[in-house]
């Protein structure tokens, strides 16, 4: 099995599913989560969701062949309601980003001489969205159907060039068309190829000068570095954060501060801390504040009783003594 970059799987012994984000080796890739990180996996521990619509001239239909050369293609379809032609209603108007590129698009209709935007957005990569539903007597008055698209990928990419497609469905089209068979798709679909000849993308170093190499290659190494796949107990370590509110931490002199002052910058720092903890992914807080007359954490514990979407205590003995509070943001 061939995986790209861009390619959505599925995982085959748990649940859950990610975008292909980097290639290791012909064993292993790396899959992005829907958290941001990536996480390697076996390449036989993954089921592509390959929704992709492949032309069979032989037989006039578009099915999905798993056996394929799987290129990349955009499709405009029309599925009716039904699958006798006398029992059709509605129509569904898609657009199939069948390719391993994001797609940033507009579909418009051509009203008179001037052309109304119905629907704008972008399409992930192998996936179908929504235009609109209409009557067959929608493509009588508004027969010329205009896609306009910006492809790109949020790695290294051969640029593409834009979309830009105008179609012509009327009744009298759609009866002359045959409808096809797609497991996509509930019912037989009119599909209407966009684009199909996407420029090939090989290495991008062959294209590039010794100088451009050498940059390139510098913000290669740059990005592994923000990028790198983190272990469950590094992520989990992320989301922790300790603060120290010792005065001697937060100012360099305390001479002619009053003991009021004092804990005022304690509890100003205490307070900034929990507001940008709250507004991020933040998970678990923990504030030293040390034992004391026991005034500074009598009026942080006043201030957690009375914040939402938080539970606290006194953090681990053995890490901290009896002098720091634990805060955990649900």
């Amino acid at each position: 099995m061939k995986l790209r970059i861009g390619d959505q799987v599925r995982f085959l012994n748990e649940v859950g599913e990610g975008t292909v984000s980097r290639i290791k080796d012909n064993k292993t890739v790396f899959v992005e989560m829907t958290d941001g990180f990536e996480i390697p996996y076996s390449v036989n521990q993954l089921v592509p969701i390959h929704t992709e619509l492949i032309l069979d001239k032989d037989t006039e239909n578009i099915e999905l062949d798993p056996g394929a050369r799987i290129n990349d293609a955009v499709y405009f379809v029309i599925e009716p309601d039904h699958e006798l032609p006398q029992l059709i209603s509605d129509y569904k108007i898609y657009l199939f980003n069948s390719s391993s590129f994001n797609l940033l698009y507009a579909y418009s209709i051509r009203d008179e001489e001037y052309y109304q935007t119905i629907k704008h957005g972008e399409a992930g990569p192998f996936q179908k969205v929504l235009l609109r539903q209409v009557k067959l007597p929608f493509f009588s008055e508004f027969p010329y159907h205009r896609i306009e698209g910006i492809f790109y990928r949020h790695s290294h990419f051969k640029a593409q060039p834009p979309l830009n497609q105008v179609l012509h469905v009327s009744p009298a089209i759609l009866n002359r068309f045959d409808r096809i068979v797609h497991e996509e798709f509930r019912y037989p679909v009119y599909g209407f190829l966009l684009r199909d000849e996407f420029a090939q993308t090989e290495k991008v170093e062959h294209q590039l000068s010794l100088v451009d190499l050498a940059k390139l290659k510098a913000l290669k190494e740059f990005k592994t570095s923000i990028t790198k796949s983190k272990s469950s107990k590094e992520y989990l370590k992320s989301l922790e954060k300790t603060i120290d509110l010792h005065i001697t931490e937060l100012v360099e002199n305390t001479q002619g501060l009053s003991s009021h002052e004092l804990l005022h910058i304690q509890l100003e720092r205490f307070e900034k801390e929990l507001d940008a903890a709250l507004t991020s992914s933040t998970k678990k807080l923990i504030f030293i504040h040390g034992v004391g007359n026991g005034r500074l954490r009598q009026e942080i514990h006043s201030i957690l009783r009375q914040t939402q979407g938080i539970t606290f205590h006194d953090a681990p003995y053995k890490d901290f003594g009896f002098g720091a509070t634990q805060v955990n943001i649900l």
